[in-house]
């Protein structure tokens, strides 16, 4: 006839007749008279606050909970951020919920979800918790690169590095994150016929830097391999109009018309080039060896010309020394005492004196 419940201090009973609510019971010991046993009692622990029933909606209407819970009934475009105790608990999805406030400190923070970018002082904390990824997609942006995101297909902003968190099921979303150190591109490979009919290969570098990220994102599907593309076309343009004797004497000047070439392409790709040169140039076998035949016949034809130049030189000297001692006769006497002293410090010397020879000649000399 009689049935009793005992609920403590912590707790409340949720009074049940016959699937209809009657009613919240306090703390204390409770005698319902349930003669035909239609009386139903749920007793609930407010220190765990959230209220989860499936006939929430009838204990809400009846008004049982003023005083005793938070009540929060969200809409679709609507999140709630739950704070137990000071601490971050989880995320409320739309809908009904309740949270019991006498046992516990709850605080519940509702927020719009339309923009679908979540933007929060606390959004580090929010995103690690467990319950969150439930509710909310994260994207990480590391240093050195950027990254955009679109909302329905559209263009919405650029993202620096750095975490941000998006609303799921509110609207279609990408985020596409880009690298926008420099990098460099290598252009190897390329065999080219230059203006002589001379067909060679040529590597090339690029230095190039990401400067626009939207703009490269919606000209192109992907703007690095079109600025591939476009150096290799630059470099056939720059190499073809040109001889083999140009191309090897002045490479700058073809690296300087590759970078005019490729810098306008560049910039309409969301691009900037840095730098550009000319690595190698790779000759045909046969080539190669003409090339040296050509060379060592040019560095044969110089080393005979110095040759012939230095002993024009000592030809002419030796004229003039002829000249300046057939006008001084004494000079000339003493080049012959410095040869005699020369022979005499070397070897044994025999001097035959004969009349009005050389010996006289030396004394009147002396």
């Amino acid at each position: 006839m009689f049935k009793r419940t005992v609920i403590r201090t912590y707790e409340v009973g949720l009074h049940f007749h016959n699937g209809e609510f009657r009613g919240i019971l306090g703390a204390g010991t409770h005698w319902l008279f349930d003669p035909l046993l239609k009386a139903c009692v749920e007793v609930v622990d407010m220190r765990m606050p959230w209220l989860a029933h499936d006939k929430l909606d009838l204990i809400v209407k009846s008004g049982a909970l003023t005083g005793q819970a938070t009540v929060l009934d969200l809409k679709d475009y609507e999140r709630g951020l739950v704070w137990i105790d000071g601490r971050f608990s989880h995320v409320l999805p739309p809908g009904l919920h309740a949270y019991w406030t006498t046992q516990r400190e709850v605080r519940v923070e509702v927020v719009d979800a339309r923009p679908v970018r979540f933007d929060h002082a606390d959004v580090d904390l929010i995103v690690r918790s467990a319950l969150a990824v439930q509710a909310l997609e994260t994207h990480v942006v590391e240093p050195g690169q950027q990254a955009i995101w679109y909302r329905n297909g559209a263009y919405v902003e650029t993202l620096a590095p750095g975490r941000y968190a998006f609303w799921k099921n509110v609207a279609p979303l990408k985020v596409q994150t880009v690298d926008v150190r420099e990098t460099t591109l290598d252009v190897a490979g390329q065999e080219i016929m230059t203006a002589d009919k001379v067909t060679l290969r040529l590597n090339v570098v690029v230095v190039a830097r990401l400067t626009d990220v939207r703009l490269s994102a919606s000209v192109a599907d992907d703007a690095r391999q079109s600025l591939y593309r476009e150096a290799q076309l630059a470099v056939r343009a720059a190499v073809g109009g040109r001889d083999l004797d140009q191309l090897l004497a002045d490479k700058d000047a073809v690296a300087t018309e590759l970078e005019e070439r490729l810098r306008r392409r560049a910039t309409a790709l969301g691009w900037e080039v840095l730098a550009i040169g000319i690595r190698d140039v790779i000759l045909p076998g046969e080539m190669k060896e003409l090339l040296n035949k050509v060379t060592e016949a040019k560095k044969a034809a110089e080393a005979n010309l110095i040759t012939r130049r230095e002993e024009t030189a000592a030809m002419r000297s030796q004229a003039n020394t002829a000249k300046l001692l057939q006008e001084n006769p004494t000079l000339l006497r003493l080049r012959e005492l410095e040869t005699l002293e020369k022979v005499a410090a070397s070897a044994e010397l025999k001097v035959v004196l004969g009349d009005k020879g050389l010996a006289d000649r030396i004394v009147n000399l002396l």
